[in-house]
């Protein structure tokens, strides 16, 4: 990626930054008052991250709360989002890790466990042996369908609106954006030093 690419990455999420949190004031009137705005209006990239691991953390109690309510107690949030991330597909190990944020020591146990568990097959590879791929087995499947049930009645609870819905894509694109952004980073820091 060359700098003026990044350059005017990073500008348009600075943009998209500002009017997220001008849309977030907007969407929850008296609820920031006085210093919380204030230290909204003080907002930085690791603040954002901060806030992102808040709402992931939150995202897993969620899906441990449905685990709970469905009676499946041999997986936690972690394997479950594995089963979301594998879908419908079959997968090699390493395209699950691209679809994903996993450390490749935790995929290994998880995946254990989700075999032990009987939610996933591991089929071995037909170009090669030692490469497996992952699908879904039944028992996956109907997990996969009721956690994806439980999304969509937690996401209608939160999206009561056209506008709600603009929100969600607007959040989804920047945080998109600052995903490209922050990995072009890692392989070359801005301003070329």
């Amino acid at each position: 990626m060359n700098e003026d690419y990044v350059f005017s990455l990073s500008e348009g999420l600075n943009d998209e930054i500002g009017t997220l949190k001008d849309q977030a004031l907007r969407a929850i009137p008296g609820h920031l008052q006085g210093a919380e705005l204030g230290d909204l209006e003080q907002i930085t990239y690791f603040e954002l991250a901060r806030l992102m691991e808040r709402a992931s953390r939150r995202f897993s109690g969620l899906i441990r709360a449905e685990l709970t309510r469905l009676r499946v107690d041999d997986i936690g949030p972690a394997q479950a989002m594995i089963l979301l991330a594998i879908g419908d597909s079959e997968l090699s190990v390493a395209e699950l890790l691209d679809r994903g944020h996993y450390v490749g020591s935790n995929v290994s146990y998880y995946l254990k466990q989700l075999a032990d568990g009987d939610y996933i097959d591991r089929v071995a590879s037909q170009r090669d042996k030692r490469s497996a791929r992952l699908k879904l087995t039944e028992k996956g499947r109907q997990l996969r369908a009721n956690l994806r049930d439980a999304a969509m009645t937690y996401e209608r609870a939160v999206k009561r609106s056209d506008q709600d819905q603009r929100m969600l894509e607007t959040a989804f694109e920047t945080l998109h954006r600052l995903e490209l952004a922050w990995g072009s980073f890692t392989v070359r820091r801005p301003g070329g030093e």
